[in-house]
């Protein structure tokens, strides 16, 4: 979608100061209004996220129902292998493809995120970026905190902390497509960046504290073909047909190295230009992310959750979830970690940068994105598999409690949410009413006086041919 330039505020012609509308001075303010062209790309960028929340939700349905009804069906497929089993020991089950290939594109998606946001985004200046990193870093730190207490005793597995840490974005909007939320661009937004830093995150912590067994010959040549990946696309070179067995070959390498190979994925994305130069409409990284990001989230991140997420679900294995302490750290970092953290570490960053908050909006209302924002699926079953590998039986465990987390948050937020619906539709309305018809909302011309003068004496032609349209 092609943005449509702002109109430039006018000056008077006695002196250079701003008009009296427009304050010289203000506090920074929370959760504002977006500029017209990141409204459009973050519009653009949910609504397929939205659709593949939508695929999300139904393939963990469908692994549920397998898992229960057809369990050695369900088995028999996980552990089918395919692949050449050298030079590079590909001969992988089909759940260890979709852990380790499909979700490489996934996280490729996430690196072209985490670049546009700091060169063109949200992150670009420290004073935006503050409250949203701030934000994930708490959302990030209490979850494992409160894992390690649980777990701090003997019974105790202290090396699943990390996961209750994820946010997973599609399940999210896929919860708000469902309950028919109309949450304002400003909270979606603040989510999808939040979540963008959320996946930085667990990127480091999957590459730090996830890969073993290091080979260095393995590692040396993926990062020689990160090399090459970044050298071709910086001198222009285009062409799928070079690309793409590229990133194949580093994406085998760095499996092969030990190193997880959906890092492969998110070092191509940061590799991408995302700014744009001359008369470009659109960045590569801007260009490739929209024509990936439908692979990523209608087939990528859905067959994962196919081949993830089907757990054995009983009266004996939900107790086990709250009556176990690494299940039960889950469950309570998820629904109590996420909330507390990504909501207090914002308002206490709010609070001590004096930013203040959009007065169309609540506190409670970034309250309830944050219960939101502890849906933790994607990421949080795959560091459930990576934190176990040894205890096939905990790892269930452990996913069947971050479902359940998933949805008490889910739960949790739809109830919140509602309660504030119908301000949410209002200022939604508001947002994208567009009266002249000219494709640019009101609100971002409401300080324009050409387009004031324009619309009054609309209104006036309006008034004047109303009665004279009635006789």
């Amino acid at each position: 979608m092609r943005s449509l330039p702002l109109p430039a505020p006018r000056r008077s012609r006695v002196t250079d100061q701003p008009p009296v509308h427009e304050p010289t001075t203000r506090r920074r303010q929370l959760l504002g209004r977006l500029s017209l062209p990141e409204r459009a790309f973050i519009t653009d960028a949910l609504r397929t996220e939205t659709v593949g929340g939508m695929l999300l939700l139904g393939a963990a349905v469908i692994a549920l129902i397998w898992a229960n009804v057809w369990p050695n069906a369900y088995e028999s497929v996980l552990d089918f292998r395919i692949g050449p089993s050298g030079p590079l020991h590909l001969d992988l089950t089909i759940a260890g493809w979709a852990k380790d290939g499909l979700l490489t594109i996934f996280f490729f998606v996430a690196g072209i995120e985490l670049k546009r946001e700091f060169v063109a985004g949200e992150l670009r200046t420290p004073s935006a970026a503050l409250l949203p990193v701030i934000a994930a870093v708490c959302g990030v730190a209490l979850p494992a905190i409160l894992f390690a207490l649980v777990n701090s005793g003997s019974g105790g597995h202290p090396g699943g902390w990390a996961i209750p840490t994820a946010t997973d974005i599609a399940f999210a909007l896929g919860v708000l497509a469902v309950v028919g939320s109309h949450l304002p661009s400003a909270l979606r937004a603040f989510l999808l960046t939040l979540a963008v830093v959320d996946d930085l995150i667990a990127i480091l912590i999957i590459a730090v504290f996830y890969s073993s067994g290091i080979r260095f010959w393995a590692l040396g040549l993926a990062f020689a073909g990160l090399v090459l990946f970044w050298f071709l696309h910086r001198r222009g070179v285009h062409g799928w047909y070079l690309f793409v067995p590229l990133a194949v070959v580093v994406w085998a390498l760095m499996h092969e190295s030990g190193v997880h190979a959906t890092v492969a994925g998110v070092a191509m994305g940061l590799m991408l230009r995302c700014h744009r130069e001359g008369d470009e409409e659109h960045s590569p990284g801007e260009h490739i992310e929209h024509l990936v990001r439908p692979l990523s989230a209608g087939l990528a991140v859905p067959v994962f959750a196919l081949f993830a997420a089907g757990v054995t679900i009983s009266g004996p294995a939900l107790r086990e979830v709250f009556t176990q302490a690494a299940p039960l750290g889950i469950v309570i970092g998820l629904l109590v970690g996420k909330t507390v953290g990504i909501f207090g570490g914002t308002w206490l960053a709010a609070r001590f940068t004096r930013a203040e908050l959009n007065p169309q909006l609540k506190w409670a209302d970034l309250f309830s994105v944050a219960v939101l924002a502890g849906i933790g699926f994607t990421v949080s079953l795959l560091i459930s598999e990576l934190a176990f590998p040894g205890d096939l039986a905990l790892a269930d465990r452990s996913k069947t409690a971050v479902l359940v987390g998933s949805l008490l948050c889910a739960a949790v937020a739809t109830v919140l949410l509602k309660l504030r619906n119908r301000h949410y539709r209002e200022l939604c309305a508001e947002e994208e009413r567009d009266t002249d018809g000219d494709g640019v909302p009101d609100v971002y011309q409401a300080d324009d006086p050409a387009w004031r003068a324009r619309s009054s004496a609309q209104r006036a032609q309006g008034s004047t041919d109303g009665p004279a349209a009635a006789r």
